[in-house]
């Protein structure tokens, strides 16, 4: 048997046959960059918000009616917009790389191929929101779409690092899962309560100073009450989470949650200590930037551990 540069052959009857590609080192590289991008693009639009240079380029998808790209007279939050755009072009080249290096592996593993897909048009269908915001001039409701988006594109994109890291036989095979139907249902009110808690997240921010111009409308929601509302979903996360580490420790059979587990209860923490923290020092964009940082995050582990814990797990799992 010998090794080429995109898969292995053997001999058959005298005839050489290829033998299935495998994920790879490329892949999977490709994989990781698909999420930090995503996770990064979050973090710069963020920047665009708190700067207030969500009209820095006041047209869509030109920077100005006669220019495609921010001028020096445009100063520094054409600039930010300006440059935030642009990285949506490196998110179409990662995702592009990525789809090319599954493509001949699309028919052995049409996981990571419809993921690869669902990533690239997710990017375009993600810049015509960005730019409806600029046409209805950030309207809240419209920014707090694009970034539910965003976060479904973080959450695509940590299924396809788990997916990228399966050879093709463990893809493929499947046993018995490792936890119990309490343990699942516990995981799936994990990502239910992940879910609510960004999207009255995004309403918090939508009534708050931050709207990424000074003439930007808000939402009209009472900040303090939408506020307190946001915080119920977070205080069940919170107690699901500690319920699911107290099981995960007390049985050995659900070893491989316990590090899932730990990263996401870090996350919902860090997240929570950020909250308040902005909350009762009046929103500093610091703290806030931080916040929408940890919202992609916790998008992201919120994943990892449902992934881990309720699809059924490759042989490589069992215990």
């Amino acid at each position: 048997m010998t090794g080429t540069p995109h898969a292995q052959r053997r001999e058959t009857n005298g005839l050489p046959q290829r033998l299935p590609l495998e994920p790879n080192k490329a892949v999977r590289s490709l994989a990781v960059a698909s999420l930090v991008s995503e996770i990064l693009i979050v973090v710069t639009g963020g920047a665009v918000r708190l700067t207030s240079s969500g009209l820095g380029c006041p047209t869509w998808p030109k920077c100005t009616p006669e220019s495609l790209h921010a001028t020096a007279e445009m100063g520094i939050h054409g600039a930010i917009e300006f440059g935030n755009r642009l990285l949506t072009f490196v998110l179409v080249a990662i995702a592009f790389a990525m789809l090319v290096s599954v493509w001949r592996m699309a028919k052995q593993r049409k996981d990571l191929f419809r993921l690869s897909i669902a990533l690239l048009a997710g990017i375009p269908a993600q810049a015509v929101i960005g730019g409806i915001t600029v046409w209805t001039h950030l309207n809240p409701w419209v920014v707090g779409c694009h970034f539910v988006v965003s976060m479904s594109m973080v959450t695509l994109a940590t299924l396809l690092v788990h997916r990228a890291w399966l050879d093709n036989a463990r893809a493929s095979t499947v046993v018995q899962r490792f936890t119990t139907s309490t343990v699942r249902q516990l995981l799936w009110a994990l990502a239910v309560l992940s879910g609510l808690a960004i999207l009255l997240g995004v309403m918090v921010t939508g009534s708050g100073p931050h709207a990424g111009d000074a003439m930007a409308p808000r939402n009209n929601l009472h900040p303090d009450l939408i506020t307190r509302v946001h915080v119920l979903p977070v205080y069940l996360l919170v107690a699901t989470t500690v319920v699911l580490l107290v099981m995960a420790y007390r049985n050995s059979r659900f070893v491989p949650l316990r590090r899932p587990l730990l990263l996401f209860a870090a996350v919902v923490a860090l997240q929570a200590v950020i909250g308040y923290w902005q909350h009762f020092t009046g929103l500093p964009i610091l703290l806030v930037g931080l916040h929408m940082l940890g919202a992609s995050l916790l998008a992201a582990a919120c994943a990892h551990v449902v992934y881990v814990g309720v699809t059924r797990q490759p042989a490589a799992l069992r215990h």
